[in-house]
Formats: structure tokens, C-alpha cells, sequence
């Protein structure tokens, strides 16, 4: 009777879990957002969003509230039923991710979920006066009222989560006077990564969603209504003056790309020289001052980089002092070298900040090695060579294979604030070339063919990913992925 008892609550805890990931999806899928009680609000904004920002909610109904057609009340009242129905699913969530632990915890976690749910039910009953309120509009035809799907959808799912909390929190046996808050070390593990997982999640691959616009003649404010299936596609190849654009921004990107590539040698060797320096003092002084560029935006860096090479910067007036020449020039407006200037100006930015982790990487290391090494008369640089170099490897190998899936991403930042008219041709990469073909001049882009563009390049990269991974398994033994 206890092992079946057992199994019904292992049953209805995972029943639990299932319905609280789907309510925290929720939260984040516009299609499923119940407070899109008009066509004024975006389609593609989710509950969070909604709930996260008034300003960005009341801004859709700016002329409606203006024109008296919605009352700014009504909008509160919106606004409201998001918060508290996102707050019902949060505390839900945090009640999901207990049940994880032990009797103590999961007995907690299902009562936990229980009253979100309670409270999410309610915030969404509290859209319905408001929709009431905006079907009463003066202009129907432009507030457009709906009854969005996601009311149905959200009220069910946290009607079914209140009932199997309720159901688990009762068929949970009770627990006994030595048990504890506790956590099985795999899930505290597993919480403690969640959060980056989420953010790698929202980041990285929600925006996927995006390559929808890929399919369609898409226009700003027009929405996706013309669907052409592989039109841009083909477009890409079949223009001369775009083949040759591609083929001038991907030549830039990989010359880049690959200059960096060929010294990524170098924080590792810049850190393994910095580990040599016996002086604490001036170790810390050295890292200190070769890692703050990191934290500097590339719009600052370029006006350090003005500063120092424009005709009147420091560079000139102080050639111009020594009599070396006679007026001053403008470097920043010379295209010749550009990639080698480019990569200097990256390399300066984050040398300390790349050494960081080869700095862990030698602290990681066995200083018996280097007892024995001592011992048997080996040198400074011997034992560098010998010992520390070999025990960088692996991660250097490590990076090198992420640089490899990256050579086609090297940012647009740094070549956005340096280039020029003398300089274009040679400097635009392929990230700034996606940028400026999406927004174009003043935004008039054309953003299918962007999408496109970015789409390639995502798909090459990932291919080149798994092939450097594969030549490393065959060369090392050793693959990442």
C-alpha cells in the first residue's frame, strides 16, 4: 500500500512539474498572452513583457486614450492582471523547482504551486472587465477588442496545476521529525546553471524566431502577408552586385577572423609571462591595467583612438614638434592595412581579459611538476615550455575550436565606430554588412534579405563547429561537443 502511495505521489509530482513548464512558457510565447485584449497591443509581446513595462503597453493606446475610445483605467487594470498573474506563475515555478528536493521541500514546493495558482486565477478573471470596458469603445474598428485564446488556455492549466498541488500535497506522506530541507547534489547543480540556461534560451535561440521574415516580403508596420517562400534565397545568388558584396564582406571577415585565429597564442602566452612575474604587487598592477580596456565600449575606444591619430591628435603634433613631418595626417581615414589595425586595436582591448582563464588554467597545475622540475635543474623557461605550456594545451585547444565556430562572428561594434568612407570597401565585416542591409538609411533596410544573410551564417558556423570538432577528435582524441 505504501509503495503504491509512493508511486502516485512520484506520479503527480512530474504531473506537476509538466504543467508548470508549460505555464512558464507561456509567459514568454505572444501567442498564448492573455492580455492582448486589442489589436492595439503588439502581437509579438508576451505576458512578461506586458507585465515588465507599462510605458511600452499604455504607448499602443496613446491616440485611443487621447481620442477617449479607451480609458487609461482600463490599461491599469491590463497592466495589473499581468502582474499578478506572472507573480501566480513565478511563485508556481519556485514551487516546481522545489519539488526536486526531498519530503520536506516537495511537501513545501506543491503548496507552493498551489497558491500561485490561486493567485494566477483570479488576475486572469481580472481581464475580463477590462475586456468588457474595451468592447465598449467608441471605435471599434481601430481598438479592435478580442478574447484572446491564451485566457482559456492559462485558466485551464492553472486550474489543472491548483488541483494536482492540492492532490500532491495531500498524498505526500507526512514528514517525520529528522527530516530536513534537503537537496539531492545533482539538482542543486541543476538550479544553480538554470538561470544561464534560461538567459542562453531567450538569447540565443528565441530569436530563431525571427528567421520567419527570411519567407516573406516583410515591410516595417506591414506585418508578415506576402509569404515567397525562397525568394530571398535565391535572390542572394542570382545578383551579381550582392554576390559581389558577399563575397567582398566575407573576404574581410575571414582576413579578420583569421588574423585572430593566428594569434591565439597570445593571452596564453601574455598570461604564462605574467604568472613569471614574482611581484604580487606588480602581477596585480600588470592584470589590473591590461583588463580595464575590456570594460571599455568601443565608442570610447574610438575617441581614445581620435584623440591620439587625427590630424591634430597627439601623434601628429608631436611628429610635427620633432620636425619628422611637416603637417599632420589623418590615420584614422587611411583604409590601407585596416585589418591589421583592426586586429591591433582588438588585441589591445582583450589581451588581459582572454589570459584570465589560462591564468586559472596554471594555477590548476600540479606544483609538484615544477618541485621535481627545480630538482632536476630545469630553468625558468624550461619549466615554462615543459610543463606550463602542456598543461594550457587542452584549453587553448578548447578556445581554438570556439574561435573556428565563431570565424564568421566577429562582432560589428568595433568596425561600426571605425569605419569610414576611406576605409568601407575593406573593414565591413559580415555582422555590420547584416546590419546595415537590415536597417539600411534610416531604416529602410531590406530586412528579409538580412534575415537571410544572418541565416547562412549561423548554418556555416555551426557546420564549422562540428568540423573542427571532428579533426580534433581524430588529431587529440578530445572533441568539446
Amino acid at each position: 500500500m505504501e509503495t503504491r502511495r509512493n508511486r502516485l505521489s512520484d506520479i503527480m509530482l512530474y504531473l506537476l512539474r509538466a504543467v508548470s513548464i508549460l505555464l512558464m512558457i507561456s509567459l514568454v510565447l505572444p501567442a498564448f498572452n492573455p492580455a492582448r485584449l486589442s489589436a492595439l497591443i503588439s502581437k509579438d509581446s508576451a505576458l512578461l513583457t506586458i507585465s515588465l513595462s507599462y510605458t511600452s503597453l499604455k504607448g499602443g493606446f496613446t491616440r485611443a486614450i487621447n481620442r477617449g475610445w479607451v480609458e487609461e483605467s482600463t490599461i491599469t487594470l491590463i497592466f495589473l492582471a499581468s502582474v499578478v498573474i506572472t507573480l501566480g506563475i513565478a511563485m508556481l515555478s519556485a514551487g516546481c523547482f522545489m519539488t526536486l528536493g526531498k519530503l520536506r521541500f516537495q511537501k513545501l514546493g506543491a503548496r507552493l504551486a498551489a497558491i500561485g495558482s490561486a493567485i494566477g486565477m483570479p488576475g486572469l478573471i481580472m481581464l475580463i472587465p477590462a475586456y468588457i470596458a474595451m468592447s465598449q469603445t467608441g471605435n471599434p474598428v481601430k481598438v479592435q477588442p478580442m478574447l484572446p485564446i491564451g485566457i482559456y488556455v492559462l485558466f485551464g492549466l492553472l486550474a489543472l496545476n491548483l488541483a494536482i498541488s492540492l492532490i500532491t500535497a495531500i498524498k505526500l506522506p507526512k514528514p517525520q521529525a529528522t527530516d530536513r530541507y534537503e537537496m539531492e547534489p545533482k539538482y542543486q547543480l541543476f538550479l544553480m546553471i538554470l538561470p544561464f540556461v534560461i538567459l542562453t534560451l531567450v538569447f540565443a535561440y528565441l530569436p530563431l524566431w525571427g528567421w520567419r521574415y527570411a519567407f516573406f516580403n516583410y515591410k516595417p508596420g506591414l506585418g508578415l502577408n506576402e509569404f515567397v517562400g525562397l525568394k530571398w534565397f535565391t535572390f542572394l545568388f542570382e545578383n551579381p552586385a550582392t554576390r559581389r558584396d558577399i563575397a567582398r564582406v566575407i573576404t574581410n571577415t575571414l582576413a579578420m577572423s583569421g588574423i585572430g585565429i593566428a594569434t591565439s597564442w597570445l593571452p596564453m602566452a601574455f598570461a604564462i609571462f605574467l604568472a613569471e612575474i614574482k611581484s604580487a604587487r606588480v602581477s596585480r598592477m600588470v592584470q589590473t591595467f591590461t583588463t580595464i580596456p575590456n570594460f571599455i565600449s568601443w565608442v570610447l575606444v574610438y575617441t581614445f583612438a581620435f584623440a591620439l591619430f587625427s590630424t591634430e591628435g597627439f601623434v601628429n603634433s608631436m611628429l610635427i614638434d620633432l620636425g619628422i613631418i611637416e603637417k599632420g595626417r589623418n590615420f584614422l581615414m587611411d583604409g590601407d592595412h585596416i585589418w591589421l589595425k583592426m586586429w591591433a586595436w582588438n588585441t589591445w582591448k582583450g589581451l588581459g581579459w582572454s589570459a584570465i582563464i589560462y591564468i586559472a588554467g596554471i594555477s590548476g597545475i600540479d606544483q609538484q611538476l615544477y618541485e621535481a622540475a627545480t630538482i632536476d635543474g630545469a630553468g625558468r623557461f624550461r619549466k615554462m615550455w615543459n610543463i606550463t605550456v602542456p598543461g594550457l594545451i587542452p584549453t587553448f585547444s578548447v578556445l581554438l575550436l570556439l574561435s573556428i565556430a565563431g570565424i564568421l562572428s566577429n562582432g560589428m561594434d568595433q568596425y561600426f565606430v571605425f569605419k569610414n568612407s576611406a576605409n568601407k570597401t575593406t573593414i565591413e565585416v559580415l555582422d555590420l554588412y547584416v546590419y546595415t542591409l537590415g536597417l539600411g538609411s534610416g531604416g529602410s533596410g531590406n530586412i528579409p534579405l538580412a534575415t537571410v544573410v544572418g541565416m547562412l551564417k549561423s548554418i556555416i558556423s555551426v557546420t564549422l563547429l562540428f568540423t573542427a570538432n571532428r579533426i580534433s577528435k581524430l588529431v587529440r582524441g578530445e572533441t568539446i561537443v
